[in-house]
C-alpha cells in the first residue's frame, strides 16, 4: 500500500511553485502535491491527511460546502444541560463573569 496521498485541492496543480514543476524541457506540467502519511502528525489536524496546505483545504471546502452539509444536515438546534450558573466579578478587574458548570447525567442520559 502507498504511504502517500494526492493533495484535493481543486486549484493545487495550479499553483506555480518550484516542488509541482514536472517533466522536461518544452513539455513542463504543474502538479498536484503528493502529502506523505505522518500518523503522528496527522492526529492533531486531519484534513492534512488529505490537503497539502491550509489554502487547498480552503478552497475544497468553498467548492463542496453544499455537498458536505447534505450528509448531515442540522435540522434541530443542539443543546448541552448546565446547572444554574453563577455569577461573580474578577476582584482584579471588576468585571463580571458567569461560571457555567456542566451537569453531570450518570444515569446515561
Amino acid at each position: 500500500m502507498s504511504n502517500f496521498v494526492w493533495c484535493h485541492g481543486p486549484s493545487c496543480h495550479k499553483s506555480h511553485t518550484q516542488d509541482r514543476i514536472r517533466g522536461v524541457k518544452g513539455r513542463k506540467v504543474l502538479r498536484t502535491r503528493k502529502i506523505k502519511d505522518n500518523p503522528h502528525y496527522n492526529q492533531y489536524f486531519t484534513p492534512f491527511k488529505y490537503f497539502c496546505s491550509q489554502g487547498c483545504y480552503t478552497d475544497f471546502f468553498k467548492e463542496h460546502i453544499e455537498q458536505i452539509i447534505a450528509i448531515a444536515p442540522r435540522t434541530e438546534a443542539l443543546e448541552t444541560p448546565i446547572e444554574n450558573p453563577t455569577r461573580y466579578t474578577n476582584e482584579h478587574t471588576g468585571w463580571g463573569h458567569m461560571e457555567i458548570k456542566e451537569r453531570v447525567d450518570n444515569n446515561g442520559g
